[in-house]
C-alpha cells in the first residue's frame, strides 16, 4: 500500500495547519493511501551546524527529531509538510528540521511526491509555499499541485473551516498527490526511474 508523511510544523498540534492536513488525510483514506502525520513544530530541533559529520555515518550529529523521522521518510513514497506563516516565511523550527533532515539522508529522494500546505491569517502564504517546495525541486521529487496554490486562511481552525475554498484546494491536492504516486509506482515498475547524473560540481573558485 503506498504512504504518505505528513508533517505539521505548527507548534499547535490542533490549530489551522492541522485543519489543513486533516482534509487531506481523510482523501487520501478514501484513495486508499495509507498516512501518518508527526509533529515537529512544538519540539526543540537546532539547525545545521554543517560539520559533515553525516556524510559518514548517514544521519545527523544532533540526534533528535530528525533522526527519529527519517526512517519514516525513507519508507514513504510522499511528503507533506505543512507550516503555518511567520513574518512572511515557514516557522523556523520546520526549516530547521527539514534542512537537516535532507541533508543528513543518504536516501534517494528520487520520485517521492512532494507537496508543501501553508496556513496564514492574511499574507505571507506564496512566499512561504515557495520556500517549501524548494526541498522538493532540488531532490527529484515531483510536486503535486491543486486548483489554487495550497494554502488555507484563519486565525483560528475554526476559521479554516469556514475557508470553503482552501479546503476543496487540499482536497483536490491530495487526490492528485495520490494519483500521481500510483502513476510513478506504476511507471517505475515497467520503465524504472530516470538516469540521474552525478558527478558535476560548479563552483567558480580559482583556488587562491
Amino acid at each position: 500500500m503506498a504512504k504518505v508523511l505528513l508533517i505539521n510544523g505548527s507548534p499547535n498540534k490542533d490549530g489551522c495547519t492541522a485543519e489543513a492536513l486533516k482534509e487531506m488525510i481523510a482523501v487520501f483514506e478514501k484513495e486508499g493511501v495509507e498516512t501518518e502525520l508527526v509533529q515537529v513544530g512544538n519540539k526543540n530541533i537546532r539547525g545545521c551546524i554543517s560539520c559533515d559529520s553525516c556524510s559518514k555515518t548517514g544521519k545527523c550529529i544532533v540526534d533528535d527529531a530528525v533522526n527519529e523521522i527519517a526512517p519514516k521518510f525513507e519508507a514513504s513514497d510522499g511528503l507533506v509538510i505543512g507550516s503555518p506563516v511567520y513574518y512572511g516565511s515557514p516557522n523556523g523550527t520546520l526549516i530547521s528540521f527539514l534542512d537537516r533532515l535532507f541533508y543528513s539522508t543518504p536516501f534517494s529522494k528520487q520520485g517521492k511526491v512532494g507537496a508543501a500546505v501553508v496556513s496564514c491569517r492574511r499574507g505571507g502564504n506564496t512566499a512561504s509555499f515557495d520556500v517549501l517546495n524548494k526541498y522538493f525541486t532540488i531532490s527529484g521529487m515531483p510536486v503535486a499541485s491543486s486548483t489554487y496554490w495550497n494554502q488555507v486562511h484563519g486565525f483560528t481552525k475554526e476559521d479554516v473551516r469556514k475557508d470553503k475554498e482552501g479546503l476543496q484546494t487540499m482536497r483536490n491536492l491530495a487526490r492528485n498527490m495520490a494519483f500521481l504516486i500510483k502513476a510513478i509506482a506504476d511507471a517505475k515498475e515497467k520503465y524504472g526511474l530516470p538516469e540521474v547524473e552525478r558527478g558535476e560540481f560548479t563552483c567558480f573558485h580559482d583556488g587562491k
